[in-house]
């Protein structure tokens, strides 16, 4: 009887519980390798940027910008812990212990949960800013803004732990071989993830830009119908409303690519498999953490204010006193 070939083992003295070790060829290795380590690169400087921007200049501490703050620190996070671990699950066998799995499921969850929550905090700032535009000074202050971005992270710690507590309490329970990490989901898990991580804040997106869209066509109309009266007042007007429609639709674009890049995930957890283990569930798991390197992209094309910062980081004008001060708007 012939031999088998033999496979590479990621623990060869644990013959009959080692995984095996990633097939991937040598050339696929690196050139995966690469690509994805520049997205992670990219993603990290990108939204840096954005966080030094936002907290530097005074100009830029508005409610609004302070909701892009949050998700900026979200996707940093994406680009400097999580993307760098991925890329090494996919190429490597693991090798970091169990303590390390069950904290990289816990950080990534966390972090991907934050994100979906500033998105939805971002969307009911921008309704709130075009259908009460007089009350919106009054009620979307800084403080208020601050206060509702720490519930939301504070919601992402404990909902992670209610996602991931059968690899925190029982890591070896979730494992099919020794050399892995993976994030096993049990049915209910996932389908109480579905509904709380997908299905609500997509309805509640969804609505919202509605209300904004039927609003902002109904305002847009009224405006028109008066342009004759109070012609100074009436541009002004005219004026800030445009500008928070501009506001209101480049996070609109920021919302649609979110949903382009979160929906396969939760579709594929939802219809096709519970452990994100295998090639297509690091696929979809990579895809929405390119969702974070997207976003600071946006701001470049959409936000003027966005683009200055940058020129003053970049040419270290802002080491400059009182730089803070800087106009940048």
């Amino acid at each position: 009887m012939e031999i088998q070939d033999k496979v590479e083992l990621c623990f060869p003295h644990l013959l009959n519980t080692s995984c095996r070790k990633p097939t991937l060829h040598w050339f696929e290795a690196v050139l995966l390798n690469i690509l994805l380590s520049s997205i992670s690169v990219i993603t990290v400087v990108l939204n840096l940027l954005v966080i030094i921007s936002v907290s530097h200049f005074r100009q830029l501490h508005t409610p609004t910008n302070i909701l892009l703050l949050s998700l900026a620190m979200s996707d940093f996070l994406v680009g400097l812990l999580l993307m760098p671990v991925e890329i090494f699950r996919k190429t490597n066998c693991w090798i970091f212990g169990d303590a390390l799995c069950s904290l990289y499921c816990y950080v990534c969850v966390n972090i991907i949960c934050a994100s979906i929550g500033n998105i939805v905090l971002i969307s009911i700032d921008r309704c709130v800013a075009i259908c009460y535009p007089m009350h919106y000074p009054n009620r979307i202050t800084v403080s208020r803004v601050q206060i509702s971005v720490c519930v939301c992270w504070l919601y992402s710690a404990f909902y992670s732990s209610f996602y991931v507590k059968d690899v925190l309490i029982q890591p070896d329970s979730t494992k099919f071989c020794f050399g892995e990490c993976v994030l096993a989901i049990d049915y209910i898990t996932g389908t109480i993830d579905f509904v709380l991580n997908f299905i609500i804040p997509v309805t509640v997106i969804i609505v919202l830009y509605l209300i904004i869209f039927v609003v902002a066509v109904s305002q847009a109309r009224a405006m028109r119908s008066h342009v004759t009266a109070v012609t100074v007042q009436i541009s002004l007007t005219l004026t800030r409303k445009k500008s928070e429609l501009k506001a209101a639709r480049t996070l609109g674009v920021l919302v649609v690519v979110y949903l382009i890049c979160y929906c396969p995930y939760y579709f594929y957890v939802a219809f096709e498999d519970n452990v994100i283990s295998n090639a297509s569930g690091s696929a979809v798991v990579f895809f929405i953490y390119f969702n974070s390197c997207l976003n600071p992209v946006i701001y470049a094309l959409f936000y003027p204010w966005f683009r200055n910062s940058v020129k003053h980081i970049v040419t270290l004008r802002i080491l400059k006193p009182d730089s803070c001060e800087a106009n940048i708007l």
